[in-house]
């Protein structure tokens, strides 16, 4: 789901870091270097908040934003970041770099959308079609959807950010793409009869999941339990009371260079999103893990077969479990 934000170069390859304007917590340690493969947006929100609680918890980070999510899973497996926050699935099982899902944060809720000069999916067989990143998660819908409907996609293009998508759409130089939530409506609203929706997938898989190596996270125990501990509490909040992002974000002065209207949408943005079912209500566990790879293996990103995949080769289960029972559901 990519909210309205600042426009990003998509071409960019450096990294940019991101000060939050937040007095230091009481921690002398080094801090958390976390990976986004994403900017730091209404959409990105409650994913910097549940970091900022973290750290008055005495967990310190700096958090670093890469414009290509494989250059920030890059990062991590290089040990130039801690964690992580993209989907590693892929990388996992090409490179078998020692990566381990942590928490869960959103769902892959997209909508195709098409100029109404391609009425269906038949008419997009040979045709070019435009994704977030080459391995994101909005190309894995278009192969399974591509599939589904028995057609090959022709060129392949990439455009990251489902707001830059949306402006490509309404200039005229793309005519297929996938879109979240909030673009999606914004493009049928301004676009008026231009465009429409074409049938999408039920049962949406993980989009961004929180991640580290497994060295990492064996020599890190309690930063691990207080950084998902506080994930799960805002996630637990947040399904209670969209409207609460908001108020974290005015309490802490994030995102204050944003336009007046942009944040004008925040509450609007994560009360549709969990309507939706964007943002993971548990955090995850083995059931959703699996589900996982259903999707992917048929979106053509992992071998599989699904069955043969293990979760406990993706996923470390341990710190979300122990958030449950502390926090409680």
């Amino acid at each position: 789901m990519k909210a309205i934000r600042l426009a990003r170069v998509a071409f960019a390859t450096a990294a940019l870091l991101f000060g939050l304007s937040v007095q230091p917590a009481p921690s002398a340690a080094q801090p958390v270097q976390v990976s986004l493969g994403d900017t730091v947006s209404v959409e990105t929100l409650a994913m910097v908040i549940a970091l900022e609680r973290a750290k008055e918890k005495g967990v310190d980070y700096k958090l670093t934003s890469f414009a290509k999510e494989d250059l920030a899973i890059q990062a991590v497996i290089g040990g130039q970041a801690d964690l992580g926050i993209a989907t590693p699935y892929a990388v996992m099982e090409k490179t078998k770099a020692p990566l381990r899902g942590l928490f869960q944060l959103t769902h892959l809720v997209f909508f195709a959308v098409a100029d109404k000069s391609i009425k269906d999916w038949k008419a997009l067989d040979g045709q070019p079609m435009t994704f977030h990143a080459r391995g994101s998660g909005t190309e894995a819908i278009g192969n399974i959807l591509a599939a589904r409907n028995g057609i090959k996609f022709g060129q392949r293009n990439y455009i990251a950010g489902s707001e830059n998508r949306l402006v490509a759409m309404m200039n005229g130089q793309i005519k297929a793409t996938i879109l979240d939530l909030a673009n999606k409506n914004l493009l049928l609203q301004k676009g008026g009869d231009k465009f429409h929706v074409l049938p999408g997938l039920p049962n949406p898989a993980s989009d961004e999941i929180l991640y580290a190596t497994t060295a990492w996270i064996g020599k890190n125990g309690a930063k691990v339990d207080t950084i998902v501990e506080e994930y799960y509490r805002l996630w637990t909040e947040m399904a209670k009371n969209p409207a609460m992002i908001e108020a974290e974000r005015a309490k802490r002065g994030l995102l204050k260079d944003q336009p007046k209207e942009v944040l004008a949408n925040v509450t609007k943005f994560y009360t549709q999103g969990v309507q939706e079912g964007v943002f993971s209500k548990n955090g995850g566990g083995p059931e959703a893990v699996k589900s996982d790879f259903d999707f992917y293996v048929e979106a053509g990103h992992l071998k599989g077969p699904a069955g043969a995949l293990k979760v406990e080769d993706y996923w470390t289960l341990g710190p979300l479990e122990k958030a449950r029972k502390k926090v409680g559901s």
